[in-house]
């Protein structure tokens, strides 16, 4: 199945680069990666089973990858960029009542949208690797290492980036990376704007009480061997979230969707099933 690509107009005039892939005539799933990683993060979505049946859409978040980059924290701090961004794509692709999944960061970006747009144009959300807890807990603080804490990805300075984010992706995966996988994760970290890091990661999440709120269905995906997303963190989470499905992958860490794809995908297509079916469900009552 040929892989296609958007150019979508976000929040400001941002152009966003969204790729396309896998049945063009299934329901849409919506999948936006982490914190200064990139669409190539779901390759392993793009092909197979999940492919086979779903209509694939992810984007280069705003900052990221192929995607304008604009100067100003204002323009990645808050919730209103990455909300309107998500329903700018879901408009010009003719998206019909999506399933979002959001990883990490991506999981923020969901919740923000929803806090901004509401759940009305959307089938459900998967959140992947992600917690209500916000950034600021002193738990979430206490229990990341320095490797997940990522300062240096911060820096100017291209050589401490450059470490501190090999340190980074090293920890965001359980089993040693390829040399391959850890090339590729590299350089297309190093493509995002250490000013732009900044400013994403540390803006206060909104958008939580939102997702606790939702009425549509809600997943949990979660590596059991996680450093990035810790234990207390997925627990406040599934506390929070009593009614939501949950998935968890032993020995896979902070992306189960590349350490586990193929039970990942049959979790996901699972789940969809669910989501959609109720949407249907709704639209038909």
């Amino acid at each position: 199945m040929k892989a296609t690509t958007h150019t979508v107009t976000g929040y400001g005039g941002v152009k966003l680069h969204v790729r396309e892939a896998g049945n063009p005539d299934g329901p849409p799933l919506l999948l936006i990666h982490g914190w200064s990683q990139h669409h190539l993060s779901w390759s392993k979505q793009f092909t197979g089973a999940l492919a086979e049946r779903f209509r694939i859409i992810a984007p280069d978040l705003r900052g990221h990858g192929a995607s304008d980059k604009p100067e100003g924290a204002h323009l990645y701090d808050c919730a209103a960029p990455w909300a309107d961004d998500i329903q700018a794509i879901i408009r010009a692709l003719s998206l019909a009542n999506p399933l979002l999944v959001g990883w990490s960061m991506g999981a923020w970006c969901v919740m923000e949208y929803l806090s901004v747009h509401g759940e009305d144009a959307i089938a459900g959300a998967a959140i992947v690797g992600a917690s209500v807890m916000p950034p600021g807990d002193p738990v979430v603080v206490a229990d990341r290492p320095p490797a997940v804490r990522a300062e240096g990805m911060y820096s100017a300075d291209q050589g401490v980036q450059l470490t501190s984010t090999i340190a980074f992706l090293r920890a965001c995966f359980a089993a040693p990376l390829s040399k391959q996988d850890l090339a590729l994760m590299t350089g297309f970290n190093m493509l995002v704007p250490p000013q732009v890091r900044k400013a994403a990661r540390l803006r206060d999440m909104q958008g939580d009480a939102a997702l606790r709120a939702m009425s549509k269905p809600v997943a949990l995906f979660w590596g059991e061997a996680e450093k990035v997303c810790t234990r207390p963190m997925f627990e406040a989470t599934t506390a929070a979230l009593p009614d939501a499905a949950v998935y968890t992958y032993p020995g896979a860490g902070h992306a189960p969707f590349w350490e586990r794809p193929e039970a990942f995908d049959a979790d996901l297509a699972s789940f969809a099933d669910t989501a959609f079916a109720q949407t249907k469900e709704g639209a038909d009552a």
